[in-house]
């Protein structure tokens, strides 16, 4: 089929477009060396930016972190570079249109993978979109981390959860992210647990309105005070102690809570136990304590 000039009308608008410094033009990465990246902006010219106007991350390496194909925004510095090409920065592009980009990451509370590239008072120091983000100490793991020089160096998983371009400040949290994985973890726990199992665990602690057993692997389940004993008792320490070790047979696991009790064992351990009815044995014989009755009986 025979191309037509309707074919090439977007790139043909393109081209007699209008190209201003300080306009945001978007590119495809086309080349790439140490210095430099060329991008094919659909127009008469290509564009340049070279490895400094890239990102104000330390950790940068052109070569590893831009690649053919990538799509790329940004400012125009110069209209001739000396070469006919476009002088371009990704850098002062991103100074722009960054923080829009990391208040939608706020919304849609988005995963993203960082590296620590440096410590600081009470926590580190991560780029986002080439943003200096930091990480406090509490923030950094699902508890308080006091050796944060550990951390130079690691890639670790993180949410925005603070973003305030007046002030150009950024907050980022792995804890989040741990938190979820581990409440995730815990319900898939949960879910294999079996009503009517019975298990073994620690009294961990007592309130008015039962007691928590600890059953290990980081889940907890409530005996309800109704559920402890048969015999009606006004509160839990009466017959449970902390520490004690119980047994327990599962009731239910309700929107991921567990739900125990010790009475349903006693109520086991009664029919298990209780004697069984003694048939009446009737004789047709009459009962003689006779001895001549006795002996008549023996055969010799």
């Amino acid at each position: 089929m025979s191309e037509t000039m309707e074919d090439y009308k977007d790139e043909l608008e393109a081209s007699f477009r209008e190209i201003k410094e300080g306009d945001i033009l978007t590119g495809t990465v086309i080349g790439v060396n140490e210095e430099e990246a060329v991008l094919d902006l659909k127009y008469y010219t290509q564009g340049i930016i070279k490895a400094a106007d890239f990102s104000n991350d330390p950790n940068f390496q052109i070569l590893e972190d831009v690649h053919l194909g990538d799509v790329v925004k940004a400012s125009v510095l110069k209209k001739d570079d000396g070469e006919g090409n476009i002088l371009l920065s990704k850098k002062e592009a991103n100074d722009i249109l960054v923080w829009e980009l990391l208040n939608t990451y706020l919304e849609e509370a988005s995963e993203h993978t960082v590296k620590i590239a440096g410590i600081v008072p009470s926590g580190v120091v991560a780029y986002l979109e080439g943003i200096r983000g930091f990480i406090p100490a509490s923030q950094l793991d699902l508890s308080y981390v006091e050796a944060t020089e550990e951390w130079l160096g690691r890639e670790v998983a993180v949410r925005v959860i603070t973003v305030d371009e007046s002030k150009k400040k950024l907050v980022l949290s792995s804890k989040v992210i741990l938190k979820e994985r581990q409440q995730e973890e815990y319900n898939r726990r949960i879910a294999m647990m079996v009503p009517g199992t019975v298990l073994e665990g620690t009294v961990e602690s007592l309130m008015p309105y039962g007691a928590f057993v600890d059953l290990g692997d980081g889940i907890s389940g409530l005996v309800h005070i109704s559920q402890i004993s048969h015999r009606r008792i006004a509160k839990p320490s009466e017959v449970l102690s902390q520490g004690q070790k119980v047994k327990v047979k599962i009731l239910n696991t309700n929107d991921n809570k567990v739900s125990l009790s010790m009475k349903a064992l006693e109520e086991e351990m009664v029919d298990v136990d209780k004697p069984r009815e003694v048939q009446e044995y009737i004789s047709h014989e009459n009962a003689s304590t006779n001895l001549g009755d006795l002996l008549s009986k023996l055969k010799l």
